[in-house]
């Protein structure tokens, strides 16, 4: 049987509320499902959202979209200050569960996994035998209370998740610089990366020595999204040269341009990050 999907992303489709009043479409599998889109990779995503909320945006790119029922689509406002975010959560979709995943979407060639809001089980990592399977962690790194602002908790149990994965991606804010959790979440997974912002990112190989990579210069207007556009694009590149360092320049180059725009309005074609790749310099 042909595979269905080249390219596969979990999680939460969100609601993103603006400054403006309006709304935009977010949450990782959005930035990570765009990113591939454009690569040309055959894209699918598995998410919770409410029935009335608007997914024409991705479905005109010809993106496959799973929406599983919600009585509400997972609501966040992100707000800027002085370099920093602060973020609040106001109505959450609920959970995936390994049921939840057809079964010819179950070989597709990468799986991108995307929790927001404690809302993936380990089981459905450890579904997808045959995927390069890769893993942004925000969603089991974070709580909020009650005014639903969003503080970092830290991730209850990486091991069972990390098991079954092939990648690790998050921010060096997530673990707020902690060498410690570096060390401890890099002993658990084959290939990890902390990106740096406009600092670029790191790549750490078990019995390998740490590799840096700079970032591409970009004129930021929106960070939002940049981490997941760079997993994406990582995946992309891994899976189709196998080499966990090139691929991280090509994601720094890939994600640069995500900032360049609001939400996923300036994500890259493969010809625009190929250009870039021969004329730019890193920062």
């Amino acid at each position: 049987m042909a595979r269905v999907l080249d390219f596969l992303a979990v999680g939460t489709i969100t609601k993103d509320l603006l400054g403006n009043g309006k709304t935009t479409i977010g949450g990782t599998v959005t930035y990570a499902a765009a990113t591939a889109c454009n690569l040309g990779q055959r894209t699918g995503i598995i998410a919770r959202a409410d029935a009335q909320f608007d997914l024409s945006l991705l479905e005109q790119q010809g993106i496959r979209i799973l929406r599983l029922p919600a009585a509400e689509t997972t609501t966040f406002t992100n707000i800027y200050r002085d370099g920093r975010r602060l973020q609040y959560i106001s109505a959450v979709a609920g959970s995936i569960t390994p049921e939840d995943i057809p079964p010819d979407w179950l070989d597709a060639h990468i799986v991108h996994l995307g929790p927001l809001a404690q809302d993936l089980p380990a089981g459905v990592a450890c579904a997808f035998s045959k995927a390069l399977l890769g893993v942004t962690p925000q969603g089991w790194m974070r709580q909020w209370g009650a005014d639903g602002l969003i503080h970092a908790v830290p991730w209850a149990h990486p091991e069972g998740i990390l098991e079954c994965a092939d990648v690790l991606v998050y921010s060096i804010d997530d673990v707020a610089g902690d060498e410690r959790l570096i060390r401890r979440y890099g002993s658990l997974v084959k290939t990890m990366v902390v990106t740096q912002g406009n600092r670029g990112c790191t790549v750490y190989r078990q019995g390998e020595h740490p590799h840096h990579f700079p970032a591409f210069a970009a004129e930021e207007v929106d960070p939002t999204g940049a981490g997941d556009v760079f997993c994406a694009a990582y995946l992309i590149h891994l899976a189709e040269t196998g080499d966990p360092y090139a691929s991280a320049r090509f994601a720094n180059c890939v994600a640069s341009f995500s900032v360049e725009g609001l939400g996923i309005s300036r994500v890259p074609t493969h010809e625009e990050v190929d250009e870039r790749l021969r004329e730019r310099t890193t920062v």
